[in-house]
């Protein structure tokens, strides 16, 4: 709970939380269709080297999530992620005035260290003042923003940079950062006391680690959590070839990625609705298990029938890609954390940084297997799903009754059961 000071209201403080975590998704899906422009300018002669910008920034996050959670269990979670937005910020500068290609990039590693102060930082924050199915709950109305916000994000992006070229883009990011930085040291109260701090020692970190990694259930989550970011950022990495190169409509990609991803926010509603009565782990069971359904229903069609899977269908795919990480991550990561409340920082810099490193070791391979149809990807998809669902199964069988993901009793549920 909150350790000092009064607590935010629940909506500004969704908002906020919100605002904070789809800093990351912005950052990179505003960026997509910048990718040409950047390419032609800063790298003529070899322009796949352009999709580093999107690598580059997660791999930075990543190694900054590894150090910005035992920094927030130290100095508290307002002052790291203040400094975080800081380091983003300059980032941001040094990437507008960047005249190379490995200039870019060495700026967006920089952004992506900062932002893993807001990451890490922002979910100890939440993990002190919520847990269990509230948690949950809560991490369901900050997903229906932070899948909304990426899904408009090439959009927006694409008007930024009509109109100020694609360091305009980066323009916006310096705006968004400030403004976030200021609404939260104007308004959030600090929700770690002084007292309940843990001093930056190797062996308190060690001893962190270890009790993670002797959790059974708290790494097959964090497993499962890696399954699905990869499935995510596989797509985000061929989406646009696939719009431009199988589909012929890379003007209008921006305009389907935004619909896509707003019609899919809608399981965002219905995870925040169901989540209290069913669960967390079997809205995620039904997710994974309706995705491989889904993704093999389409492979079987391309493999048996043969030519390119109809725009439709395509279509309908990625809006399912989108409804499966609103009905999974926020559940997966409020279960991973829900044990780890003593060390709510490190455990959540161990759980997005395990999860960012194996999703990009799985995405990588899938988008180099790009073949100018989405069949590799869906077969990536499949087999991830799919996987994913074994393991929750797994978790099941280890824990059937999990006390935190109990069904809530209400006089309205008593009266049906009866």
């Amino acid at each position: 709970m909150i350790g000092r000071g009064r607590r935010l209201p629940l909506p500004e403080f969704v908002v906020l939380m919100a605002g904070l975590f789809s800093m990351v998704a912005f950052s990179i899906d505003a960026m997509l269709p910048a990718l040409p422009d950047i390419a032609r300018e800063l790298s003529p002669d070899a322009p796949n080297r352009a999709q580093l910008v999107l690598s580059s920034f997660i791999i930075g996050m990543g190694v900054g999530m590894l150090l910005a959670g035992p920094l927030a269990d130290r100095f508290g979670r307002k002052p790291v992620i203040t400094a975080g937005i800081v380091l983003y910020v300059l980032g941001a500068l040094l990437a507008i005035c960047a005249v190379t290609i490995e200039g870019l990039l060495v700026a967006r590693l920089i952004q992506g260290l900062g932002m893993a102060g807001p990451r890490i930082a922002g979910q100890a924050l939440l993990r002190d003042a919520y847990s269990g199915r509230r948690m949950a709950q809560i991490c369901s109305f900050i997903m229906m923003v932070f899948v909304i916000v990426p899904a408009m994000a090439p959009y927006i992006g694409a008007q930024i940079a009509d109109m100020a070229g694609w360091r305009g883009i980066f323009g916006s990011f310096v705006l968004i950062g400030l403004m976030m930085a200021t609404w939260l040291n104007l308004r959030q109260p600090e929700t770690l006391p002084r007292a309940h701090r843990r001093p930056i020692r190797l062996r308190v970190i060690a001893e962190a680690l270890s009790e993670i990694g002797r959790d059974r259930l708290v790494m097959i989550y964090v497993l499962v959590l890696s399954l699905c970011f990869g499935m995510l950022i596989a797509m985000l990495s061929s989406i646009q070839q696939l719009y431009a190169v199988t589909y012929g409509m890379e003007d209008s990609f921006p305009f389907w990625f935004m619909l896509s991803g707003l019609i899919s926010g809608l399981a965002t509603l219905f995870n925040a609705a169901l989540v209290m009565r069913r669960g967390m782990r079997r809205l995620a069971l039904f997710a994974f298990g309706a995705q491989s359904f889904v993704s093999a229903i389409f492979v079987g069609g391309l493999l048996t029938i043969g030519g390119d899977l109809p725009f439709p269908a395509f279509f309908v795919w990625t809006v399912s890609i989108h409804a499966m990480a609103a009905l999974t991550f926020g559940n997966l990561t409020a279960l991973a954390l829900e044990p780890m409340g003593h060390i709510a920082g490190i455990a959540a810099s161990v759980v997005n940084a395990v999860t960012a490193f194996g999703g990009i070791m799985i995405a990588i391979p899938l988008g180099l297997a790009f073949d100018g149809t989405p069949l590799p990807l869906l077969l990536g998809t499949m087999t991830c799903s799919a996987l994913a669902y074994a393991f929750l199964r797994v978790a099941k069988a280890i824990d059937p009754d999990p006390k935190t993901d109990r069904p809530v009793v209400t006089l309205a549920s008593r009266t049906e059961s009866a």
